[in-house]
């Protein structure tokens, strides 16, 4: 790792990440503080219709029961579409910088001219923008814990409750995290590599979706990264989701290596 690099990567992504940080704070804090309210405002026998419950079933990606316990409606604050999109944007926006973006912008010559190996470059900047991701995560816990403040007899949820939400959130971050890098790295033009990321994981997120409600592509749901993160059935059996964490983190490192070595050995056109 160079310092340098690193601390010049942290620079140029300190005002996206405290951006994307304020959202992530200040979305799951209106969560926190208004899902607790939903039985009051919608009668159960609603929520107990069947239809309801396979579009929560497929927003949670596994059988949900009771919607109006606190841990139905805590796990949904943590996989609303919102959520997901706003970690996922921050992964793309930063981890399609190198090469694709400096192409882009015409500062490849430049940053390949320091005397930096091309590993050594692509190591620095990755850690950087895996460290950003625990700004991302600690901010949503902290938006989390404010807006329950607000929640009137709400069952709150501490940090030693939530940690392996926590946990398993941002390893879904990083592994989206390497899957742009792979992106990047393919491409010699950032919209492209931006498109390529978003495309897949919208996919994904459909095939989690469907996977609740048709047969066939529940056979093929695991392919989706979100068939590891379920963040209800973590909190309704109080256990570590350690597959999930393997599997997950295997696909960050798998894909992360593999854009290390294309990046490595690529020739760059820049023009």
């Amino acid at each position: 790792m160079n310092r340098g690099i690193a601390l010049k990567a942290a620079r140029e992504a300190l005002g996206v990440t405290i951006a994307f940080a304020i959202a992530a704070m200040v979305f799951e804090g209106l969560l926190a503080a208004i899902l607790p309210v939903v039985p009051e405002q919608i009668t159960e026998q609603w929520l107990q219709i069947g239809f309801v419950q396979k579009i929560f079933q497929g927003l949670l990606g596994t059988k949900v029961g009771n919607l109006t316990t606190s841990t139905a409606l805590t796990a949904i604050a943590w996989v609303h579409p919102m959520v997901l999109t706003i970690f996922w944007a921050h992964a793309i926006t930063q981890c399609t910088q190198i090469p694709a973006g400096e192409i882009d912008h015409g500062t490849i010559d430049l940053l390949g001219s320091l005397p930096v190996s091309r590993l050594g470059l692509f190591t620095s900047t990755f850690l950087v923008w895996l460290l950003d991701g625990v700004v991302l995560v600690i901010a949503a816990m902290a938006g989390h814990l404010i807006g329950q403040q607000f929640a009137p007899h709400a069952d709150r949820s501490g940090w030693a409750e939530l940690a392996p939400v926590l946990v398993n959130l941002y390893v879904l971050y990083a592994a989206v995290c390497g899957l742009a890098a792979l992106s990047s790295v393919a491409s010699d033009r950032r919209g492209r590599a931006v498109a390529a990321v978003f495309g897949v994981l919208i996919g994904m997120y459909v095939l989690n979706f469907l996977a609740q409600l048709w047969e066939p592509a529940r056979s093929v749901s695991f392919l989706s990264v979100l068939y590891y993160y379920r963040p209800l059935d973590v909190l309704r059996e109080g256990v570590w989701p350690a597959r999930d964490l393997i599997v997950l983190g295997a696909a960050g490192a798998v894909t992360w290596v593999v854009a290390a070595v294309v990046f490595s050995r690529r020739d760059i056109r820049t023009v």
